[in-house]
């Protein structure tokens, strides 16, 4: 089971029941939720996409309305296989 890091006072609308349930993955160490930031586009539901790797895992974008937020995964997995488990994920 990974950990889930829990270090903002704000975060993106639904994120966390989201992240909880990333995190009971075996394959997944550790996940930090980042900073907002305002887009232009707007988003009606939470959606959560994997964007660039970093060392050890990933920054994985999550939208939601106006408001987006960088989210780093530190994982075993390959790409796709995150963005597979992103896709079933339903809190």
């Amino acid at each position: 089971m990974g950990r889930l890091v829990i270090t903002h006072s704000t975060y993106v609308k639904g994120l966390i029941p989201w992240l909880k349930v990333l995190a009971n993955d075996p394959q997944i160490q550790t996940i930090t939720p980042g900073v907002i930031a305002r887009v232009k586009g707007r988003c009606q539901d939470l959606t959560l996409r994997p964007s660039v790797p970093i060392r050890g895992g990933f920054k994985l974008m999550a939208r939601r309305g106006r408001s987006a937020q960088e989210v780093f995964i530190i994982t075993t997995l390959e790409k796709t296989e995150l963005i597979e488990r992103l896709a079933s994920l339903e809190p």
